[in-house]
C-alpha cells in the first residue's frame, strides 16, 4: 500500500511529451517507408538517413512560420504605430494652428488689450473646431455608407436648404426684422429646419427606395437643385438692399461668433455622438458591404437610416452656427484617406477632425494675417476644394 503512489503533475506532463515525441517518430518513420516504398527502395538501412532529412526539413518549416509570423505581428504593430505617429503629429500641427491664430499679433505687454484679443478670439476659434470635427467626421461616416470617397453630404441638400431658409426669412419678414437679427433665435430656426426636414425626408426616401442609398443621393441632388432654383426666384424679386445684407450671411464666415452658439452647438454633437455610439462602432464592418454585415448580424438598414440622420444633424449643427462649406468635407476626408491608410473609421474620423482644424484654422490665419479680411476663407476652400475634386477624378479614372 506505501508503493503505490500518485504521479506528480510534473512527472504526468513528463510522460505526455515523451509520448507524443514517440508517435511523431512512429509517424515519420511510416512517412519515410511509404517514400521508400513508392521509390522501390527495399533496405530498411537507408531509412535513418531519410528520417534526419525529414526531421530537419520539419524544423526548417517550423523556423519559417516562426519567423513569418513574428513578421506579420511586427507588421502590425508597425503600421499601428505609425497610425499613431500620423495622428500625433496632425494633433501638433493643428496646435500650433490654433496657438498662432490666437497669439499672433496680440500686444502681450498691454492687459487689457490682451484680454479684448482673446475675447473676440477664442469664440472664433472654439466655432472653428466645432465646424471642423462636424463636417470632418460627418464627410468619413457618410463617404463609409455610400462606399464612395468623392461624395459628401452636401448632396443631400443641407447647403441649398440652408441658403433656402436664409433668403425665405428675409424675404418674407425682412432684414430688420427680430427673426432675421437675433443670431440665437436665427441660430435656432435653422438647426431646427435643417433637422426636421433632413430628418423626416430622408427617412421617408429610404423607407420608399428600400434603403437604396444610390437613389437617396440622386433625390438629394434633385432637392439642391429645386431648393437653389426657389432661393434664386427670390432673390431676383427681392429689394437690393435686402439681399447686400442677406448675401452676407450666406458666405461662412467667422467675423461674429455668437458665444452662446458653441454651447448649443456642443450638446447637440455631444448628444448624436452619445446616440450613435453603437452603430459608429459598426463603421468597420458596415464598409464591407450589406449582405456581408447582414450575414454577421447587423440590421443594416436601421444603421444606415440613423447613421444618415446623424450626418445631417452634425452638417446642420456646423452650417447654421459658420454658413455653407461646400468642399471642406471633400478635402479633409480624402486627405485622411490618404494620409491613415487603415480601414478602421475610429483613427479616420479623429484624423479627418484634426485635418479640419489645420484646415480652418490655418486658412483663418492667413485670410486675417495676410490678406486683411480682404477675402473670406470660404472662397478659398472652395476654390481649392474644387481643384482637389478635379483630381480625384483623374485619378479614379486612370485607376
Amino acid at each position: 500500500m506505501m508503493e503505490e503512489q500518485t504521479t506528480s503533475p510534473r512527472q504526468e506532463d513528463l510522460k505526455s511529451k515523451q509520448k507524443l515525441t514517440f508517435q511523431n517518430r512512429i509517424l515519420s518513420l511510416g512517412k519515410a517507408t511509404e517514400i521508400y516504398s513508392q521509390n522501390g527502395a527495399a533496405s530498411l538501412e537507408e531509412l535513418p538517413p531519410v528520417m534526419e532529412i525529414l526531421s530537419s526539413n520539419r524544423r526548417r518549416a517550423f523556423a519559417v512560420a516562426s519567423k513569418t509570423k513574428k513578421q506579420t505581428l511586427s507588421f502590425s504593430q508597425q503600421r499601428r504605430l505609425a497610425g499613431r505617429k500620423k495622428l500625433l503629429i496632425l494633433a501638433a500641427v493643428a496646435v500650433v494652428a490654433i496657438l498662432a491664430y490666437c497669439f499672433v499679433g496680440v500686444n502681450f505687454s498691454n492687459p487689457r488689450l490682451f484680454n479684448f484679443a482673446m475675447k473676440i478670439r477664442t469664440p472664433k476659434v472654439l466655432a472653428m473646431i466645432i465646424a471642423a470635427v462636424a463636417v470632418g467626421g460627418s464627410s468619413i461616416v457618410f463617404q463609409s455608407i455610400v462606399n464612395n470617397t468623392i461624395v459628401t453630404p452636401c448632396l443631400l441638400g443641407m447647403n441649398s436648404l440652408y441658403t433656402l431658409i436664409h433668403t425665405a426669412t428675409v424675404f418674407v419678414a425682412g432684414s430688420a426684422s427680430f427673426l432675421a437679427t437675433n443670431a440665437n433665435l436665427s441660430f435656432g430656426v435653422d438647426l431646427v429646419l435643417m433637422a426636421v426636414v433632413a430628418t423626416t425626408l430622408y427617412s421617408y426616401l429610404f423607407k420608399k427606395t428600400g434603403h437604396n442609398v444610390l437613389y437617396v443621393l440622386l433625390i438629394g441632388t434633385v432637392l439642391t437643385s429645386f431648393f437653389g432654383s426657389i432661393q434664386s426666384t427670390m432673390i431676383r424679386v427681392m429689394d437690393p438692399n435686402e439681399y447686400d445684407v442677406l448675401l452676407a450671411s450666406l458666405v461662412a464666415s467667422f467675423s461674429n461668433v455668437n458665444g452662446e452658439l458653441i454651447l448649443v452647438s456642443v450638446v447637440v454633437l455631444a448628444a448624436v455622438a452619445f446616440f450613435l455610439r453603437k452603430d459608429l462602432a459598426l463603421l468597420d464592418v458596415l464598409t464591407l458591404g450589406k449582405h456581408q454585415a447582414t450575414n454577421l448580424g447587423i440590421d443594416y438598414d436601421a444603421s444606415v437610416r440613423r447613421l444618415l440622420v446623424g450626418v445631417s444633424l452634425c452638417i446642420a449643427t456646423a452650417t447654421a452656427m459658420v454658413g455653407p462649406i461646400s468642399f471642406l468635407g471633400l478635402i479633409v476626408a480624402n486627405l485622411a484617406r490618404q494620409m491613415m491608410k487603415t480601414f478602421r473609421h475610429r483613427h479616420l474620423i479623429l484624423a479627418s477632425a484634426l485635418l479640419g482644424v489645420i484646415v480652418l484654422v490655418g486658412g483663418q490665419v492667413v485670410v486675417e494675417q495676410v490678406f486683411s479680411y480682404a477675402v473670406p476663407i470660404s472662397v478659398f476652400i472652395t476654390f481649392g476644394g474644387g481643384l482637389y475634386f478635379l483630381y480625384l477624378l483623374m485619378k479614379k479614372k486612370r485607376g
